[in-house]
């Protein structure tokens, strides 16, 4: 019998994140909500009562951990199954499996990890051992449901969604850590509260990343008869590059340009400032952010501030020639000055307005007097007759009607009162009087 080493013993090996899992709900950090005394998930686990549901939420806030807690109390034998590594062929294996244990009277518990990631054919080669009860399935998923699980699997399926630990769950699976005798009870680790709070607010609503973090500082700490101690130069180390939650092509890109976009469109700088730089430190390109500027320019400030536009125009031009790092001043630049600017969706109005009646109404012809006649048999057809020149005039306005007979009287642009706006209000009242006169 080959002898046992001290690596061989999990206990050292292990990741602290991976020792620490939690057994019960009562071990279970946050997500009250679901699983405080008299919630439903927590009625559903403890009566056994547990049907196919998916669990939705950004990664380290527990989906896999409440998977086999509900896997150490169903009645039901539990598969782990990971959309990484299986395919059609595995599934099918998995399904027949599940189908011979019903007909024996068992159920089958399949729980599939980051199911986002299986395409349309995967997923509805779950659909009909759910809809024959042959399996209960659990998903877990970091992407919105409604876009990544197909209609028919999802409608099958109970969406429980997991929020992201608060600093007071993370503090206490800290202290956990630190006391639990598969943690680092018997090492006496030393570390301030100080410490721990900046654990905490790094792991930004990650148990599995403030774990991690612990057990680096833990590591890099000093070493002493007394235990370790974890010092601020070693902590540091640890925590000096904050990797956000961003997807560049998930459901947050969305969420935070919303949040940004809305925050200018609000006028709050301070805000609009916060969400940019949160996708920049996320990885966004700057380029990006600046085309949402210029949109932004003519949507939500127009004709109230025209500068505005010039102003997004030479933030893109500028994070075009310098890139990042350098660029992100531009930005905040552009960004302050519009989130300030005064506020019009005028133009944005018009355009919409416009583009719904250029859809759905007939294509009117062009009026003769707006036609132009450059042969002779177009002014033989009376093409450009009427026309009347506004510069001639001393008001550089004329009578003539320049919409389509069909469109006569229809309005699209109409302007505010803020900023510059409130003039040009002033001076198209003025044009509209005068013309019907």
């Amino acid at each position: 019998m080959e002898q046992m080493t001290l690596f061989d013993d999990r206990t050292y090996t292990a990741p602290l994140a991976s020792r620490l899992r939690p057994k019960t709900l009562d071990e279970f950090a946050g997500q009250e909500h679901l699983l405080g005394k008299g919630k439903m998930l927590r009625m559903l686990i403890e009566r056994d009562q547990i049907t196919s549901m998916i669990f939705w939420g950004p990664p380290g806030v527990g989906k896999t951990t409440l998977a086999s807690i509900i896997a150490g109390r169903t009645k039901a034998e539990f598969i782990n199954f990971s959309a990484v590594t299986s395919g059609i062929k595995e599934i099918k294996e998995v399904m027949n499996q599940a189908e011979n244990s019903r007909r024996m009277g068992i159920r089958t518990l399949l729980f599939v990890d980051e199911i986002h990631r299986f395409n349309k054919a995967q997923q509805d080669a779950f659909l009909p051992f759910v809809e024959r009860g042959s399996i209960i399935l659990i998903g877990a998923t970091t992407e919105n449901p409604s876009f990544e699980v197909n209609a028919a699997l999802l409608s099958r399926c109970r969406v429980f969604v997991l929020k992201a630990l608060e600093e007071k769950d993370l503090i206490r699976v800290i202290e956990h850590a630190l006391k639990s005798p598969a943690g680092f009870g018997p090492q006496n680790v030393r570390i301030t509260e100080r410490q721990i709070k900046a654990i905490a607010a790094f792991a930004d609503g990650d148990a599995r990343t403030v774990l991690n973090t612990l057990e680096m500082a833990v590591t890099n700490g000093e070493l002493s008869a007394e235990g370790i101690r974890v010092t601020d130069e070693g902590l540091e180390q640890c925590i000096s590059k904050k990797s956000l939650l961003y997807d560049k092509n998930g459901e947050e890109h969305y969420n935070l340009i919303s949040a940004f976009h809305k925050s200018m469109r609000n006028s709050d700088p301070d805000a609009a400032i916060y969400w940019m730089l949160r996708m920049l430190e996320g990885g966004e390109n700057p380029l990006y952010i600046a085309r949402r500027l210029v949109r932004f320019a003519s949507e939500d400030v127009g004709m109230a501030d025209s500068h505005a536009l010039l102003v997004a125009v030479a933030s893109y031009q500028a994070c075009h020639f310098l890139g990042m790092p350098e660029c992100d001043v531009h930005l905040t630049h552009a960004v302050t000055y519009l989130a300030m600017a005064p506020k019009s969706n005028a133009l944005y109005a018009a355009c919409e307005e416009c583009k719904q009646d250029v859809k759905e109404l007939r294509a009117e012809p062009v009026p003769l007097q707006l036609r132009n006649a450059p042969t002779k048999l177009m002014k033989e057809l009376e093409y450009g007759k009427g026309y009347e020149y506004a510069h001639d005039t001393q008001e550089k306005l004329t009578h003539m009607q320049c919409m389509p007979e069909g469109l006569r009287g229809r309005e699209y642009y109409r302007p505010g009162t803020q900023g510059e706006e409130k003039e040009i209000s002033a001076r198209l009242e003025e044009i509209k009087k005068w013309k019907s006169s």
